[in-house]
């Protein structure tokens, strides 16, 4: 448990933040840096200004930890509006498609069905994908077009929860990274012949970090968290290291080892250290989070 916020933390490790309304993520992050004072933080996936939830934010070396998350499935709860269709693709967008209609619990049902598996999504306009240098949000707010390409995403899970209103319902997503829920709303309503506009989206799962695990951003301010340990992240096999050895590998040193190819968690001792690899029985340093 971190108490002190009034010097440099040097620790590195994971902080999973519940984001609230109305803040960017990078906003999040700087706000954890600050408030520990530490060298360098990230985080492990943005979500929108308008998202709550979770965010796992990284904490000095553990910013390393970016490329290994980048691939781990989210979780989300979400309100889908049917019937119109907004030029962001949530509620707080001009409507830009109408249709009238008054869709049943049936028709959801089995829209869900339909969306689980893989396919190839077009990213909302307004948000943060990259054409030639050029974010799209950035250039759509300008009133230009920019040519987006589909990327194959996957949906694991699509229940809808509860119908809360005439064409309003209640849905938990489980997904792929980079899946824009907003996107699958659109799609999800194309199966029902209408339209649909995202209303909120609130982040419970982030690969193995739950968000009924997260601290506010007041408990941070407070000193009131948990410094999770980067090996959380992974589920490579482990490797148990002397100190001579482990002080062999900080060296840039390599060892031989009975092991097979690989990727390891190395520990000197009982502590985390990082990760390595195994090629040829020969174990390297790879990644050092510590």
């Amino acid at each position: 448990m971190a108490k002190n916020r009034h010097y440099s933390f040097t620790k590195s490790g994971i902080v999973l933040v519940n984001k609230p309304v109305g803040i960017s993520s990078n906003a999040v992050v700087n706000i954890v840096k600050h408030c520990l004072d530490a060298k360098k933080c990230g985080h492990l996936g943005t979500l929108d200004l308008e998202g709550e939830g979770l965010l796992p934010v990284t904490v000095n070396n553990a910013t390393k930890l970016f490329d290994y998350f980048l691939k781990k499935d989210k979780t989300y709860h979400t309100i889908f509006v049917f019937g119109f269709e907004t030029d962001t693709l949530d509620t707080s967008g001009e409507i830009v498609k109408q249709k009238e209609c008054d869709v049943s619990k049936e028709q959801v049902e089995e829209a869900c069905k339909q969306m689980i598996g893989k396919y190839a999504q077009m990213p909302p306009m307004y948000s943060a994908k990259k054409v030639g240098g050029k974010v799209a949000y950035k250039e759509a707010r300008k009133g230009n077009d920019l040519e987006l390409q589909p990327k194959e995403i996957e949906i694991y899970d699509c229940k809808m929860l509860q119908q809360i209103d005439k064409n309003k319902f209640e849905f938990e997503i489980s997904c792929s990274s980079g899946t824009y829920i907003r996107s699958v709303c659109r799609d999800m309503a194309a199966k029902i012949d209408t339209y649909g506009s995202m209303q909120c989206i609130t982040r419970t799962r982030c690969g193995g970090f739950m968000l009924d695990n997260a601290y506010t951003l007041d408990q941070i301010r407070d000193g009131k968290f948990e410094l999770l340990s980067c090996e959380n992240v992974f589920d490579y096999p482990n490797i148990f290291l002397s100190v001579d050895d482990a002080q062999r590998l900080y060296l840039g040193q390599k060892l031989d080892i009975e092991k097979e190819n690989g990727t390891y968690r190395l520990y000197e001792g009982l502590d985390f250290i990082g990760l390595g690899k195994v090629e040829d029985k020969i174990l390297s340093y790879t990644t050092r989070l510590i």
